[in-house]
């Protein structure tokens, strides 16, 4: 309909020309002005809600893909490494909403009706027609040549912005060091030099697209004067009167105007283009997770079953051949010189990320069986590197739950010793802990990480270095929590460097290289690797690298017998294979 009232300005202007002029007819002059008023008064509301649909078309698109595209920027950094800050796909998203919701998609729209606009000129006289024909072609050929010229430079220029904002995110997160240590030039050197490079890429995208649209508005201009001259030259010849004159020259500029808009939003048009083909591939890589049959909550045990492991994006495994079980009420200590592969273990039982072979269970259903949702509130995981959401200790604690239980909050607070350092907090659980946990300490963050582990009561707790941050008082806090875990019935599993973190635990694993090399009770493990160690002081030992020296052995194995008298709750653990002799 839009397109078909456009014709209202030629015809007016033929109208003028040929009746009102030639007749002198002022009530036909005040007639056609009052029915043109009333068509474009018309066609304007057309516009308005043409424009008003296609922006809530946008707005439709982003909620059907919106979510999908958020799962995908979280699950991505799992399975692959993710380029520039990961944030790429969102920016994606937008471009592709505001070429729906804008001009471009417009023009895409009044594209189909030149051949129509054509006819009508031809319908006025040939030469005409064949003027506007040669103009259309014209155009038409720019466009094509638009293609091809911007399709490199703004992926280029998107490679780019991609880098620069990575570069920008990294100097952000490490703001502290980059104060401390002096390095603000260096590192504004660094960004400036990958800044250039996506200005240069932007400029290069920039000029083709406007020197292109220039030519396109030039050759416009050109073709309507083209079009008066030809419609001049055939008035003089009385093949044609003054109003098809007139009236072709604005129905040339109607059918030339989708090609010169096209042409002008041809970047946006590019961009979209690429965005929707990343978030495509993106999407169909990770495509949504179906969600399995419920399982009944935990109870049994947890297997592990020669678990290999590569790390997202990685093309060597880090861990290999890992196998051991846990049952209720058990914890499980797992040692080893820093790269053994500890951490990237944990991530592998909390079902972060997913082994390349072998099969992790719970109660004989491997991760893959559970739903993430499901299987998030039967695991506590405290992650190395703590980090904290934007908000509140309480909503931080209580894992985002919308609706969160206030006792099971103070609950797993006071499980994690951090009931008291939160009363301390003038707003107290109301606290709010700003971006990433920023506005708290580092061992602030490691007591709220640990009680949000602890949260809901959860059957497996996996904690990277629980005690990293922690003063003695956050030590035992942490001691008394495995404790309690385990006399409950459920299962620890403590990545350790220090000899304090292993106190309560039953069972250990040793890692080297990425390998087992020693799995059973704590004091028959300690013991040989103390044995082995004392026959080969000279000799450097996986397990020296752990910082758990001689001296500290003994301290560990020593309080064993003490732990487990205090322990309730004793049951038979079982690792696969044999403790090997690490003096090897």
């Amino acid at each position: 309909m839009v397109n078909i009232l456009a014709l209202n300005a030629p015809l007016f202007m033929l109208q003028v020309y040929d009746r009102v002029l030639s007749s002198g007819s002022m009530p036909t002059l005040v007639g056609l002005c009052v029915l043109a008023g009333f068509v474009y008064l018309f066609q304007s509301l057309l516009d308005i809600i043409r424009a008003r649909v296609l922006l809530r078309i946008g707005e439709r698109f982003d909620e059907q893909i919106s979510g999908a595209a958020h799962d995908a920027v979280i699950r991505l950094p799992l399975v692959n490494r993710m380029p520039g800050d990961g944030l790429q796909p969102l920016r994606d998203l937008d471009n592709v909403r505001a070429f729906m919701s804008g001009n471009g998609l417009t023009a895409l729209f009044d594209l189909p009706w030149m051949p129509f606009y054509l006819g009508i000129c031809f319908l006025f006289h040939f030469w005409i027609g064949m003027t506007a024909l040669i103009g259309a072609i014209v155009l038409a050929a720019l466009t094509l040549l638009t293609n091809l010229m911007s399709k490199k430079p703004i992926r280029d220029a998107v490679a780019h912005n991609m880098a620069r904002n990575a570069l920008l995110e990294s100097a952000r997160r490490n703001a502290e060091i980059v104060q401390a240590l002096g390095l603000g030039d260096r590192v504004r050197t660094r960004w400036q030099k990958v800044n250039l490079d996506y200005l240069l890429a932007n400029r290069r995208a920039g000029d083709v697209a406007n020197g292109l649209g220039g030519i396109s508005r030039s050759l416009r201009m050109m073709l309507q004067s083209a079009i008066l001259a030809v419609g001049a030259y055939l008035v003089l010849s009385q093949e044609a009167s003054g109003g098809v004159m007139i009236a072709s020259s604005i129905m040339m500029g109607r059918a030339l105007a989708p090609v010169d808009q096209a042409i002008a939003g041809w970047k946006p048009f590019l961009m979209a283009r690429q965005s929707w083909s990343r978030l495509k591939e993106l999407l169909a890589a990770l495509p949504a997770a179906a969600q399995p049959m419920a399982l009944p909550a935990p109870e049994r045990d947890l297997r592990v079953e020669g678990v290999t492991i590569i790390p997202p994006g990685g093309k060597r495994p880090t861990v290999v051949g890992v196998a051991f079980s846990i049952a209720a009420g058990q914890a499980l200590g797992v040692i080893g010189p820093s790269g053994s592969g500890k951490s990237t273990l944990s991530r592998v039982l909390v079902g972060a990320w997913a082994p390349t072979q072998g099969k992790v269970r719970i109660d004989g259903a491997g991760l893959d069986q559970w739903g993430s949702a499901q299987l998030g509130r039967h695991i506590g995981y405290l992650p190395q590197g703590v980090e904290l959401f934007d908000g509140t200790i309480a909503e931080n604690i209580a894992r985002l739950d919308a609706s969160p239980d206030a006792a099971a909050v103070v609950t797993a607070a006071k499980a994690a010793g951090a009931h008291e350092l939160i009363l301390r907090f003038e707003q107290g659980y109301e606290t709010p802990v700003g971006e990433a946990g920023m506005a708290l300490s580092a061992g602030q963050r490691q007591r709220i990480g640990l009680a949000r582990a602890l949260y809901g009561n959860p059957f497996l707790i996996v904690l990277d270095e629980p005690n990293a941050n922690l003063d003695t008082e956050g030590e035992i806090a942490v001691v008394n929590a495995i404790t309690a875990v385990r006399q409950r019935g459920g299962i620890v599993v403590v990545i350790a460097h220090r000899p304090s973190a292993i106190g309560a635990v039953d069972q250990v694993l040793m890692l080297d290289g990425g390998r087992q090399i020693a799995c059973g009770p704590r004091e028959e493990v300690l013991l040989k690797v103390l044995k082995a160690k004392s026959g080969n002081l000279t000799k450097p030992s996986a397990f020296q690298a752990t910082g758990l020296g001689v001296t500290s052995l003994r301290v560990v194995t020593g309080a064993a017998s003490q732990a487990q008298t205090n322990d309730q709750v004793q049951p038979a653990g079982v690792c696969e294979g044999e403790v090997k002799d690490e003096g090897k």
